[in-house]
């Protein structure tokens, strides 16, 4: 499991020019997955993201974090992130884990992010999307499973 987390100051994702989830400041997560992935991984890797402290303080230190300052978390599915392109000029996706799998991973694991109390909005899951979003900082962070 890879997640690409970038802090954000707002973001939101839509559908065929519907919004199907926004936030005004958190996280906004491209999460990906492969074959080899369990719950156990989505699960580490949810608690990870819940207790990171990426938010300054009153000293401007990274040392808050995303329940602190009360922010939420913008989940978009993203199976490119396992890519493949070390032949040829076009990708290889065949790391990526397949929908089948892949989809109720994903809920899983957004589940687990809101057991830690955060608000969790989403894309469509498998649709063409358009992520808009603010970046802070920037702060770009990739978090993987074990």
């Amino acid at each position: 499991m890879k997640v690409v987390l970038q802090r954000s100051k707002q973001a939101s994702v839509s559908v065929e020019g519907e919004i199907t989830g926004a936030i005004e400041h958190g996280y906004v997560l491209l999460v990906g997955l492969t074959h080899s992935d369990t719950e156990e991984e989505a699960a580490y890797v949810a608690k990870k993201i819940s207790g990171l402290r990426l938010f300054e303080d009153e000293e401007g230190k990274m040392n808050r974090s995303i329940d602190e300052t009360g922010g939420a978390i913008l989940s978009i599915s993203q199976f490119t992130l396992y890519g493949n392109v070390s032949k040829g000029r076009r990708p290889s996706f065949i790391d990526a884990a397949r929908p089948e799998q892949a989809e109720p991973l994903y809920d899983y694991f957004n589940e687990q992010l809101r057991s830690y109390g955060l608000t969790v909005e989403t894309g469509v899951f498998g649709a063409m999307m358009d992520v808009s979003l603010v970046n802070d900082g920037p702060v770009t962070i990739i978090v993987e499973s074990k």
